[in-house]
């Protein structure tokens, strides 16, 4: 079984001329791998998985674990608001090769706590894939109770969370409840040295999208004892971080790598462009940041 700790990319998803860019997307992939991410999760919402087609989804996947074959995991984001549309993703992505399957809680149609128990459930038993619960309750409109993820933690193959819930409390009620069942992994970039702190054991980044090395090396600290070390870096990412949360994700890292050169500023709608005032900001963090 693998071991689910560490920084995982979410990694953004290069689009030029309306069109996939594979260019773009090496150069990406190759951003992280040098950074030292442990994990890369393609086409998940910072990957704008919403307006992502079905032949760039494959694509990208293959890309990915072509680049990333022993010296990252590659965790494909399956999820969707229909059981049978998901478990048909996440088979597909096991076919393919991918590590582990990251599965959003179903939006819009607002299942209730068992709801939600019996989907996870029903994907779980399609696949042998390691699986990375996702809760993001501003993006979903529904949350995982704690004891609901302790529910999901007794099924084999469901192995993480990513919490990006945005509470201290809910992480501390999950690891309470979980233990060793359960992998905790940061959904919220700022709150992750305060995740790691009551338990967590990595990040899924939007941040290692522009600082993979520093990302990954504050969690490594963390975990290796050194939280002075881990302090630090938090210290320096933090206005990195609020600055790419300013205006929907990932349009302010897609025009901060865009000056640094990785890949184009592009979004498909309903997204749209950052405004000026972000550009102006963006710019100004990745100059203090020493990245441009």
């Amino acid at each position: 079984m693998i071991v689910l700790l560490g920084t995982y990319t979410a990694l953004v998803t290069p689009f030029k001329g309306g069109r996939l860019d594979e260019q773009a997307l090496e150069k990406l992939l190759d951003h992280q791998l040098a950074g030292g991410a442990d994990g890369i999760v393609p086409c998940a919402t910072t990957g704008e998985s919403p307006t992502v087609r079905p032949e760039e989804w494959t694509y990208i996947m293959k890309a990915a674990i072509s680049k990333c074959r022993g010296k990252a995991l590659v965790f494909a984001y399956t999820g969707s608001n229909d059981t049978e549309d998901t478990k048909r993703r996440t088979c597909e992505a096991e076919k393919l090769g991918v590590d582990g399957a990251l599965i959003v809680t179903p939006y819009y149609n607002k299942p209730t706590q068992e709801g939600l128990y019996q989907h996870f459930k029903a994907v779980a038993a399609a696949t042998k894939l390691p699986i990375m619960l996702y809760n993001v309750p501003g993006r979903t409109g529904v949350s995982l109770d704690p004891k609901t993820v302790a529910r999901l933690a007794e099924i084999e193959n469901i192995s993480a969370i990513k919490e990006a819930s945005g509470s201290l409390d809910q992480v501390t009620a999950i690891i309470r409840l979980c233990g060793d069942r359960l992998t905790v992994f940061s959904g919220d970039d700022s709150l992750t040295l305060p995740m790691l702190a009551v338990g967590a054991r990595g990040v899924v980044s939007v941040a290692a999208n522009i600082a993979p090395k520093d990302t990954a090396e504050m969690v490594r600290l963390f975990l290796s004892g050194d939280v002075e070390g881990a302090r630090r870096i938090h210290h320096k990412l933090f206005p990195l971080i609020k600055a790419l949360f300013v205006e929907t994700s990932p349009g302010p890292a897609k025009y901060g790598l865009s000056l640094m050169g990785l890949c184009g500023p592009e979004l498909r709608m309903p997204l749209v462009d950052v405004a000026e005032s972000t550009k102006v900001l963006m710019r100004e963090e990745l100059k203090s940041y020493g990245l441009i």
